[in-house]
């Protein structure tokens, strides 16, 4: 049987073990995203895989890389007896959002993920998160040994020195201030391109180990922004396995700060997604796992990260000593001992965390408190999220009219905002709004509202299937 991953091998041997099966395309549709949601994949709606389905068995293409390791898991058959020798023995990373085994696996699974991405890979795009990625990546990190830093990869590479590992710092600073003034659908693509074509070929050119290991936590620090952005625009998916590589690539940068700030990033979305229990592990993790090495801010912002997942847990008692602990670390901070990446986390984050806290614990008089001692000024997006928090609060304390002045400041000053998760709290303080009945305020509100594009959305998702 031939193995090349020809249109023509392929499309006979698909159609064949299509039959032999008796199923009928709409069945091998549903089997395939059975498979792949097992793997934290959506794929896309059922006539656009029907589509692809018609054209791989009428031998005009061949699945990819994210689709054949599905194909061949739903017929229980290896590429080679499919006819896809393309992808025989070829890494599944992408699909398991595993934690890479060795440094080496780490680079070539980010350059995957950046030019998947890139070039717009539906199963990767639509990825679901993997609950077990989360405790096996934290575990893993947590007990690994010193990793024995790669050699170069290839003699052909580019010549890597600190310069170069410079620019690639002070890039992604000026992406980071992007995503922080617009949101993370602003300029998403443009950081993945400068990854994919600027960064990548650095990872595998020649350089020595005190370089690599520069190299490694700058790109890691890159990687992260690149999670955040997408965990902004709610690919949720796609974020989780950025902040997966991103921890394997601090880990062998032998910078256990910045992978802390990883594991504190996949708290905020697991809290986010629902997940808290994985979420109030995941910042005790960062904190059990840079404890020598970790500075006042750090520690702050990983106590805020339990915290947050604990009153989603019902546990006030806990959340408040958490935030108790955090607000005593960051009483200690020296900005000038602290990471560059992590002075963003002043009293007014904190008390924008403690708002969110005391809001879903429903103790809306101390969320207000909180709320309003939490607007920086100088971060739009996270004064956007406070602002929310305030009028969900004032809500919850009955005083709908504050409620619609205070979401209205959010408008005005979310509107420069490209950002999924703008959209959901907006979303949330709707459905909420829509319990207190249609008062005169109310009406004024919503002919106010709906000038504001964040609004317009928040109404989208709202009517979306």
């Amino acid at each position: 049987m031939t193995t090349e991953s020809t249109p023509t091998s392929f499309g006979p041997l698909l159609l064949r073990a299509r039959k032999n099966r008796g199923w009928s395309q709409a069945r091998l549709v549903h089997e395939l995203r059975q498979v792949a949601a097992r793997h934290g994949q959506s794929l896309p709606a059922d006539a656009s895989v029907k589509r692809r389905i018609a054209s791989w068995e009428n031998g005009h293409s061949t699945p990819d890389e994210f689709y054949g390791p599905v194909v061949c898991e739903t017929l229980a058959m290896s590429p080679a007896e499919l006819g896809l020798g393309h992808l025989t023995g070829q890494d599944s990373a992408l699909l398991d959002a595993g934690y890479p085994a060795s440094p080496e696996a780490a680079i070539a699974n980010v350059d995957r993920l950046w030019r998947a991405d890139l070039n717009g890979y539906d199963p990767l795009l639509h990825a679901q998160t993997s609950e077990p990625a989360w405790s096996e990546a934290s575990l893993r990190w947590l007990v690994a040994p010193d990793a024995a830093f790669p050699k170069a990869l290839s003699n052909q590479g580019p010549r890597v020195g600190l310069a170069d590992v410079a620019v690639i710092k002070s890039t992604c600073d000026m992406f980071a201030q992007l995503d922080d003034r617009f949101g993370g659908d602003h300029a998403r693509q443009s950081v993945i391109q400068y990854l994919s074509r600027d960064v990548a070929p650095l990872l595998s050119g020649r350089y020595t180990e005190a370089v690599g290991r520069a190299l490694f936590s700058t790109v890691a620090e890159a990687t992260l922004l690149a999670g955040w952005m997408s965990y902004d625009a709610c690919q949720h998916g796609l974020a989780q396995r950025y902040f997966l590589q991103a921890l394997r690539l601090a880990q062998d940068g032998n910078d256990r700060r910045l992978a802390g700030s990883i594991l504190s990033a996949m708290s905020h979305q697991a809290t986010f997604l629902g997940q808290f229990t994985h979420a109030a592990t995941l910042a005790r993790a960062a904190l059990m796992g840079i404890s020598a090495v970790a500075t006042p801010t750090l520690r702050a912002q990983f106590h805020a990260m339990e915290a947050r997942a604990l009153a989603h847990t019902g546990d006030r008692h806990a959340c408040e000593s958490a935030l108790a602990a955090a607000a005593k670390a960051l009483e200690s901070c020296n900005t000038d001992d602290e990471p560059e990446w992590i002075t963003y986390f002043d009293a007014a984050e904190l008390a924008a965390e403690a708002a969110h806290c005391f809001r879903d614990v429903r103790s809306a008089r101390q969320a207000v408190s909180h709320a309003e001692n939490a607007m920086s000024g100088s971060h739009v997006r996270s004064d956007f999220f406070a602002t929310m928090v305030l009028a969900d609060a004032h809500l919850h304390a009955g005083d709908a009219d504050e409620a619609c002045n205070v979401a209205l400041d959010a408008l005005d000053l979310g509107e420069q905002l490209r950002s999924s998760r703008c959209v959901a709290y907006l979303t949330e303080f709707r459905q909420h709004l829509a319990g207190t009945g249609l008062t005169a305020v109310v009406r004024e509100f919503h002919e106010q509202a709906a000038e504001h594009r964040l609004w317009i959305a928040s109404g989208q998702a709202l009517a979306a299937p």
